[in-house]
């Protein structure tokens, strides 16, 4: 028997995606040890905003926000290593994963939200493996929305 895998709608430049909701890190996220899979919540109808919370709660739970980069930055279009996305998809061939922005809220030193584009978290949309990845790039770690 095939257990039912509940999936989630993300915006692409590409048109929707179906990803799993529940997203399994090959690697910890930087700074939150101890957390290696999330639950991702779509906030909106749309596709672009989720939240990321980790799973099972415990006694340090997680909550980040992510959006689809690609909707407040059209011309984002990072290249990912090719080791990064076998680590995802040891199959992959020419496959495109799903890129998340991890939000950075407003608060008393920045009047505005932003997202991070220099370390996007990267989806295989079949399985739900996900890592975040620091691009060798010259992308923003802030930049702002809005």
């Amino acid at each position: 028997m095939t257990a039912v895998v509940s999936r989630v709608a993300v915006s692409t430049p590409d048109g929707p995606r179906d990803v799993p909701s529940t997203l399994r890190l090959v690697a910890e996220l930087p700074g939150l040890p101890g957390h290696s899979e999330f639950a991702l919540e779509a906030l909106d109808d749309e596709g672009v905003l989720f939240a990321l919370r980790s799973t099972p709660q415990g006694p340090r739970p997680v909550r980040l926000f992510v959006v689809a980069p690609h909707v407040f930055f059209a011309d984002y279009d990072p290249a990912l290593d090719d080791d990064v996305v076998r680590t995802l998809d040891p199959q992959a061939d020419g496959a495109h994963p799903v890129l998340l922005a991890v939000v950075h809220p407003a608060d008393d030193d920045r009047t505005h939200h932003s997202v991070n584009l220099l370390a996007p978290v990267v989806v295989e949309p079949h399985r739900g493996w996900a890592r975040q990845v620091v691009l060798d790039a010259d992308l923003p770690l802030r930049a702002p929305l809005g």
